[in-house]
């Protein structure tokens, strides 16, 4: 009985042991049976997200040519370089010979590592050259990391900035044709994996995951030649009018591209730093004027459109003003009873207000929204603006009369071109396009002016240019030429400047068969002339002719002998 009572608690105590160390068991044998194969997953991205990176491949963006291939923008390979700050510091006595390779200061490089040492990323120098960038990796210096990114570069500089635009440091589109066509120049980044350890430091190569895709490429209407002509003709003529600014815009009539658009000042879209936010618009598409009477052209379709009016039709423009209300509108001089087609020849106000008044304003108000004033080109340009043509329920008679002389609306250099490419075109609109055309007959084109209509202001518009026209100097060598000359006051604080002016020139060439249109504006000159005739034309003419030489167009007024050979005991005044 003694060695049952003293063996009774050994065996409980065995027992309870026994059992302990099952239960024991069977938590482990849970617990791996958890571990590897109901939360398998979740371990495996426990352990990933400490020793596996994934890392962006950059894609390139698509390229920007001009209508004949030429680059305007293209991506280059660069090097950018971060840096681990938890890693740098304890390596202080590289930052020295880390900020001289980088090409920043010792004490700026100093403040962004101190500044930043409980974080594990930060950016030392982004967008070096490839050569630059293996001068730093040279350094081998611990903390410090390289990747491969584009930069975005402009062959053509500020010769066409405005028009292209560009991206940030991420090319990321920010202006122009960058910006508004963004999505279809952006590429698709690829990806790579890569098995670091808890510093960071590789441990194994990277493995590509995703293939970087390329953006699209994207070909403009632009012809860099006419591109290039164009803006040496205006930066000279802003120089030597000393003009606050300027923009010239060519048009091709047959398909509605444009083929140039500058505006002077410009900038270096490689190098913007130190570049004023005034000088990054575009001034074609962005900055609206009164046109002044460049839309006397208008007013006269209108009025030959009413069939009440031919080119010979005669009008009393005497005695040289006309009181509308307590305005006087006046001429440069008493032209007497001229016809039509002399209110062009002459410009006169007198002419267009009574013409106006005589057909009343729906007539002309009509027309002018037709021809696109007043709503966007449709261009799809960031910022374009629509300009103004204003809409009265009663149109008070000295509105009639400003209307009728480009007074009282707003337009864009590229409004204006559209509008005169309806007459050039004989009265057909085309949707203006910054990208090339492939196919012209696809363009959706309509007639909003009687062929004829727009036909005859064309033959009108060219004896503004012949002898005792306003727009003489907008002459084209070989060329017959059709155009209106404009000047208006500037809009200032105070109503309008009376020594500020606009300066315009619309017209078209060859006028016998319209190639193209150009449209040019000058803002404030200052050398002493302002009359569109004497600062527009001659840019004009410049640019016309350039143009029409790069495309190709035949000339339709040769001089003959006779005109070329000056009689014989009689002088040449020419």
């Amino acid at each position: 009985m003694s060695k049952v009572k003293q063996t009774g608690p050994y065996i409980w105590r065995f027992r309870v042991v026994v059992t302990c160390l099952m239960l024991v068991m069977g938590v482990i044998t849970w617990r791996i049976i958890d571990l590897h194969v109901i939360n398998r997953q979740f371990l495996q991205d426990q352990g990933d997200k400490r020793t596996v990176r994934y890392t962006e491949i950059a894609a390139t963006r698509g390229i920007i040519f001009d209508r004949n291939g030429e680059p305007l923008a293209v991506s280059t390979p660069v090097k950018s370089f971060w840096g681990n700050p938890k890693e740098l510091v304890e390596h202080k006595a590289r930052w020295p010979e880390l900020a001289d390779t980088l090409g920043i200061k010792r004490k700026t490089l100093a403040k962004r590592i101190l500044r930043s040492a409980d974080k594990e990323f930060i950016y030392l120098r982004r967008h070096l050259t490839p050569k630059q960038g293996d001068k730093v990796t040279a350094l081998d210096i611990p903390g410090v990391y390289v990747m491969d990114e584009f930069r975005r570069y402009y062959p053509a500089s500020e010769v066409v900035a405005h028009l292209i635009g560009f991206t940030n440091i991420d090319g990321q589109g920010q202006e122009g044709i960058e910006l508004a066509y963004s999505e279809w120049l952006d590429g698709k980044p690829g990806k790579v994996r890569l098995l670091k350890d808890r510093r960071g430091r590789l441990i194994e190569q990277a493995q590509s995951i995703k293939s970087a895709e390329p953006g699209k490429e994207l070909m403009l209407s632009i012809d860099m030649r006419i591109q290039y002509y164009a803006y040496r003709a205006l930066q000279d003529a802003v120089k030597e009018n000393e003009a606050d600014s300027g923009s010239v815009v060519v048009l091709d009539v047959t398909t509605g591209e444009v083929l140039a658009m500058v505006n002077n000042p410009s900038f270096n879209p490689n190098n913007r730093k130190g570049v004023k936010v005034s000088a990054l618009r575009n001034r074609a598409v962005t900055d609206v004027f009164e046109p002044g009477s460049t839309m006397k052209a208008f007013t006269v379709a209108a009025a030959l459109e009413t069939g009440k009016y031919t080119p010979d039709t005669k009008i009393d423009v005497r005695p040289g003003y006309i009181m509308v209300g307590r305005k006087a509108v006046k001429d440069h001089r008493n032209y007497g009873v001229i016809d039509l087609t002399t209110v062009l020849t002459k410009s006169s106000n007198v002419g267009t207000t009574k013409i106006a008044q005589d057909i009343g304003v729906e007539q002309l108000w009509s027309l002018l929204s037709r021809v696109g004033l007043g709503e966007p080109t449709g261009v799809g340009f960031p910022g374009e603006r629509s300009g103004s043509l204003p809409v009265h329920t009663k149109w008070r008679p000295v509105e009639i009369a400003t209307l009728s002389y480009g007074y009282g609306l707003s337009t864009t250099p590229l409004q204006v071109a559209q509008a005169y490419m309806v007459l050039a075109s004989g009265g057909i609109k085309r949707p203006v396009s910054l990208l090339k055309v492939d196919d012209p007959a696809s363009v959706d084109a309509q007639q909003i002016l009687p062929k004829k209509v727009a036909k005859q202001v064309v033959r009108m518009l060219t004896t503004v240019i012949e002898q005792g026209g306003t727009g003489t100097r907008a002459k084209v060598d070989s060329y017959s030429v059709a155009g209106k000359t404009g000047t208006v006051h500037k809009v200032g604080a105070h109503g309008y400047e009376e020594k500020k002016y606009m300066s315009i020139f619309a017209g078209m060439a060859p006028a016998t068969n319209p190639r193209v249109v150009t449209v040019v504006m000058i803002d404030n000159p200052k050398a002493g002339k302002y009359y569109g005739g004497a600062v527009a034309a001659p840019i004009f003419s410049n640019v016309t002719a350039g143009a029409l030489r790069m495309l190709g167009v035949p000339p339709d007024n040769m001089p003959t002998v006779a005109k070329q050979e000056a009689k014989p005991g009689i002088k040449n005044k020419s």
